[in-house]
């Protein structure tokens, strides 16, 4: 199967590694991936921020970089959310609506590709110790993704999974939320953490680094052991 992947600017200016390990997946699941490396951002910042002209060049310019017929696979729950409820809303009564409509069918985050695409739940991963998972706003919400990632985790071997309490609740990430209302977004990853340190588990995996790197910021702060992982790192180890 042919897959284009989709790299999103947080992930590739400050976690390329996770990149890398999703291509080895997707690689071992016996997909043949491509990257095109004029693709830029999907639009959401500045969507968010409230400049939806902006935005409209940008992810003008998504539609065009994954013009084509293969799945578009993306290490982000929240890109890839973005592109499937929002790029209708923007392009709507305008030319590319039906590009955009085409587009929003071959998109999706990783782990649902894996399972509900691919139909693969064991990759052969092995990473002894504890683990909790959290479920990001986006995947959750936008993405409606709960099990998929549980039952790629499942599988790994060493690795035991516990559910946290509150496991739903939002992190306090949120984008520019953290910014604007960083004493609130503090707390809520505050609670986030301790629900989590609570499970006693070595590591906190999610299939959004936005979040991990607000929980690991967070906690590392504090002087916590707890690990943040992105789901695509665990299943990398073999």
């Amino acid at each position: 199967m042919n897959v284009q992947i989709f790299i999103p600017c947080f992930v590739d200016q400050l976690y390329p590694q996770t990149a890398f390990n999703m291509v080895k997946v997707l690689e071992k699941a016996g997909c043949s991936v491509t990257y095109n490396s004029n693709q830029t951002c999907c639009g959401q910042p500045a969507f968010n921020a409230g400049f939806w002209e902006d935005a409209k060049d940008v992810c003008s310019k998504f539609l065009k970089d994954f013009s084509g017929t293969e799945y578009i696979v993306a290490p982000s729950a929240s890109c890839t959310g973005f592109v499937r409820n929002y790029y209708s809303k923007l392009f709507e009564n305008s030319s590319m609506n039906n590009t955009s409509k085409e587009v929003q069918k071959r998109v999706f985050e990783f782990s649902e590709f894996m399972v509900n695409v691919l139909h693969v739940e064991d990759v052969g991963a092995t990473m002894n110790g504890k683990a909790t998972y959290h479920d990001s706003c986006a995947g959750l919400r936008e993405c409606r993704i709960k099990q998929e990632p549980r039952k790629l985790l499942s599988h790994v071997k060493g690795l035991e999974l516990i559910e946290m309490n509150d496991v739903e609740t939002c992190c306090g990430f949120g984008g520019t939320f953290a910014v604007k209302f960083d004493a609130i977004s503090i707390a809520m990853a505050e609670q986030k953490v301790t629900n989590a340190l609570a499970t006693g588990a070595d590591y906190i995996i999610s299939t959004d680094l936005s979040c991990l790197m607000h929980i690991e910021g967070y906690s590392r702060n504090k002087g916590y052991s707890l690990k943040a992982m992105h789901i695509a790192d665990v299943l990398a180890n073999s």
